[in-house]
Order: C-alpha cells, then structure tokens, then sequence
C-alpha cells in the first residue's frame, strides 16, 4: 500500500462522508443477513445474490440511490472475500463496522485509474459522485488497480493505492544480525547499536494528561467533550505516526545491510494479554502488566516483524527465546543470576561483561544454541521452573473456597 494525504473541501467532505456510511451499512446488513441465515432457508446468498437484492434495495430507497454504486457493491464483495478468508482460516470473524472508527471505502476497475497530477507536489484524484479530491504527492505513485479511502480518529482522510511494492534486495555480504526486542530500547543490535521510536514530547505528553483529566469530568454526549476526544485522537496519531515512521526506517535500514536477520519468535498478542482475571480470580500486579503491555505496544514489535518479512522476504528467520537473556554469549552458560539488572549482564561462570541487550542480540545473530538444552546455575538442565538438585521448599497451603 502507497498512502498518501488527502485533503477535501468541506463539501467534498460531507459527500466523503455519506460514502463512508453507504459502505458502512451495506456491510453490516449483509454481515447482517448472513449471520442470521439458516440451514432450512437454502443456501446462504453470496456476493452475486446480494448485489441482486442492493439493486432492488437501491430502487427503493433514496438514501442508498444518492452514493455511489461502485462504493456499495465493493462493500459486499471485501464482505465476501472477509468470510472466504474466516473459513480458510487465516484471518477473524467479521465484526460490525461502526460509526467513527476505521471509516472508509474502496473502488475498483477503471474508475480507479482516475487520477491527474496538478503539479510537483499535488495530485488529484476522481472520486465517484465527489469530484476531485487533491492529495499530497509526497512519493512516487506505483502502479495501482484500486485505492481505498479512509478517514482516522483524528479526522485525517487518507488515499491508499493498491500495490504490492517490490522487496529489497539483500546486499550478499553475508553478514547475520540479530534483533533483541525491548521496553526500554525498543531494538537492540547484536552489532552494539539501539534505537527506540520517537515518542511524545514533554509538552505534548502533559497536553494530553490535562486533556485526559478533562475528559473524565465532562459530560457524555456533550459537545465539549467530542471536542477534547478530538484533541486527544491527534495527539495519539501523532505518536502512531512516529512509530510507524520508526518501523518504515528500521526496517529498510536492517534489509539493506543484512543478508539474514534473525528475530526472537516471540508471541506479542499472548504477551499484551490484560492480567486483570476475573471476578471469582483476580489477577495479581494488574498495573504494572497493564504498563508493560502499553510499552510493548508502542515498541511496535509485531509491526517491525511484519515489515521485515515484507521488505526482506526469505531473509528473516525466528529463533526460539528461551534463555537468550540468560545465556552467556562468550562462554554459552545458563544462569539468571548473570543478570544482575535491566541492562547489566555479567557470567557467574567466566565474568564476561556486556550490556544485557546487546548479550541477548548476539545469542539471537547465533540462532540462539543453548535452546532447549540450557543448564541452570548447579550443572543440571532446566526442565522445571525448579531445579531437582535444588532442597525442596515450603509451599502455601491450597485456599479453602
């Protein structure tokens, strides 16, 4: 996907508008219909029997006959295709699209391939039943089939040009590096180096601490309160953008001065999972979980994995993370007491001394040998969270409900 700006007037952003709620509720009263289907009604209507049964709705309604076509029947066509990729397997259930979030839609076929250059920096393209919308050329357009238009929290509206961009080819030096991913030091080199995304400012931070403490005082429904929600969206877009900014430059960087990168396999969205428990049993350190998973999250460590199996296809390969914090990388001893605190690590074994991040990055670069047959501190492997060598201790009696 090429994204790119979009600025309309205010009435081609009313229309932008309509069109957005035309798609959203095409999609849901055919999410709508097939949900609600049953086995002894026939066979469930599919893209071609909906698209029959929105010509006859069109006919009917007004509303519906005021947008454009093209823009309802891709609604149910992504419609279609969002089941056939649920039964497949491979992606969720479709939800409910709803007003205010993820607004957009998409057109398809030659009406896509409307698009004329105004000058150096400016483009505009031909929305069906809009007109021309400019949008800022801040890169060079690919060759494209569709685009999708969207509108953010923040009321950003954007245009995404359909195209599957070429991967960067590796430079054949043969080197290998490995990539330790943190909280504090968002990526750390098995080559010595860290970088982190820019986060927000001091001023921007204490901006939005007021605007959140602002927010809990005011009434629900209010316009004031749209108003600070409002401000609050641009402040978190703000932040989304540096991130992702960090993960376009992070990750062409590594694809381009690496043959094979190599990444701890690691599950992000088991790892973010809320520590709150439930009524009956709930969790325990519930704050400092939910402050680890707001800094895993705005690390983007999934969002960089995925860009480096995008850009350098083939080349990425994931190591197990067992023990890559504890393992020595200068003699290959298992210990947590070497970890002596975030960023120190020094061997209980033969004292080689390193930055722990770095230490990790480097038994990563190594397709991290000691997996699966590491020694704890006493000699014997660790198959158990205690060792059997270790003098059995007292343990809490079992709670009596």
């Amino acid at each position: 996907m090429s994204r790119f700006r979009l600025y309309p007037t205010r009435e081609q952003e009313v229309l932008l508008l309509e069109a957005c709620g035309h798609a959203r509720y095409v999609w849901n009263l055919g999410l709508e219909q097939r949900i609600m289907w049953r086995r002894w009604q026939g066979p469930t209507p599919g893209f071609a029997e909906q698209c029959r049964q929105l010509t006859e709705a069109r006919a009917e309604s007004e509303w519906l006959r005021s947008g454009p076509q093209v823009v309802q029947q891709q609604a149910l066509r992504d419609l279609d295709q969002a089941w056939r990729n649920f039964f497949a397997g491979t992606h969720h259930r479709p939800t409910w699209r709803k007003r205010g979030q993820a607004e957009g839609f998409r057109i398809v076929g030659g009406q896509a391939l409307r698009v004329r250059q105004d000058n150096r920096h400016w483009s505009s393209v031909l929305v069906p039943k809009v007109g021309w919308v400019r949008f800022k050329r801040s890169q060079t357009l690919p060759e494209w089939k569709s685009y999708r238009v969207t509108r953010d929290r923040s009321g950003r509206w954007h245009i995404a040009f359909a195209a599957i961009p070429e991967p960067i080819p590796a430079p054949r030096t043969g080197k290998v590096v490995g990539v330790d991913r943190g909280v504090k030091a968002a990526v750390t080199l098995s080559t010595g180096e860290m970088s982190s995304p820019a986060g927000l400012r001091p001023k921007e931070a204490e901006r939005r601490l007021r605007l959140q403490r602002k927010l809990a005082r005011q009434q629900k429904g209010s316009n004031r309160r749209a108003r600070t929600k409002a401000a609050l969206a641009r402040i978190a877009a703000r932040e989304v953008d540096r991130r992702k900014d960090w993960v376009e430059k992070t990750s062409t960087d590594l694809a381009r001065r690496f043959d094979v990168i190599r990444v701890e396999d690691l599950k992000v969205k088991q790892m973010t999972r809320s520590a709150r428990g439930t009524l009956a049993e709930p969790g325990r350190n519930v704050r400092a979980k939910a402050g680890l998973n707001r800094g895993i999250l705005a690390a983007g460590w999934s969002m960089l994995v995925n860009r480096l199996e995008q850009k350098a296809p083939g080349r990425v390969e994931k190591v197990p993370a067992a023990y890559t914090s504890q393992r020595c990388n200068a003699c290959g001893h298992v210990a947590g007491e070497s970890r002596e605190s975030q960023s120190r690590f020094r061997c209980v074994a033969c004292g080689h001394e390193a930055n722990a991040d770095v230490n990790a990055a480097r038994n990563i670069a190594d397709g991290n040998p000691g997996a699966g047959r590491a020694l704890a501190a006493r000699g014997d492997r660790v198959k158990s969270a205690r060792s059997v060598k270790r003098e059995p201790q007292r343990t809490r009696p079992p709670k009596v409900a």
